[in-house]
C-alpha cells in the first residue's frame, strides 16, 4: 500500500516535509522520482538540477533495494525549504547489510548530482540523506 503523507515541522525550521512510502520495489521508484521532480520543481530549480536529483534519489534508492528486507517498505522524507530539498531514504535491512564504500561508483554519482550525500546503517535499517541546493541564477 502506498502512503502519501503531508506534514509541518516545527515552525522553528520553517521546512514543509512530505512522508511518501512504498514497496521496496524498483516498480515502484518512479512514484518517488515524480514527487522528487515535483518538489524540486516548487523550488523553482532549474530542469538539469531535477533531472540530477531525480538520478540521485534512484541510485540512492537502488542501493537501498539490494540491501531491503522481503517484504520492506522504502519510507521517503522530503524536507522543503525556501533554496534545498533534502530527501531522506530508509529501508529496513537484512542482517549484516552493508551500503557500498564512499569510494564506489555509486557515491560518487550521488556526490556528482548533489550538494551533499551522506549514509548511517544501523544494521536493521539504513538510510540514505541527500540535499541539494538550489543554484541561483
Amino acid at each position: 500500500m502506498t502512503q502519501l503523507q503531508t506534514t509541518h515541522s516545527e515552525p522553528a525550521f520553517g521546512d514543509d516535509v512530505v512522508l511518501l512510502t512504498v514497496p521496496a520495489d524498483g516498480g515502484y521508484l518512479g512514484v518517488l522520482r515524480t514527487a522528487t521532480a515535483g518538489l524540486a520543481a516548487r523550488l523553482h530549480f532549474a530542469l538539469d538540477e531535477i533531472e540530477d536529483l531525480r538520478i540521485a534519489v534512484d541510485e540512492a534508492c537502488a542501493m537501498l533495494l539490494a540491501i531491503a528486507t522481503r517484504g520492506a517498505d522504502l519510507e521517503c522524507r522530503f524536507a522543503v525549504t525556501d533554496d534545498a530539498l533534502t530527501v531522506e531514504v530508509t529501508v529496513a535491512t537484512v542482517r549484516g547489510a552493508r551500503l557500498p564504500s564512499e569510494s564506489s561508483f555509486a557515491w560518487k554519482v550521488l556526490t556528482a548530482l548533489t550538494t551533499s550525500a551522506s549514509a548511517e546503517a544501523n544494521g536493521r535499517h539504513a538510510t540514505i540523506r541527500l540535499l541539494t541546493r538550489r543554484t541561483e541564477n
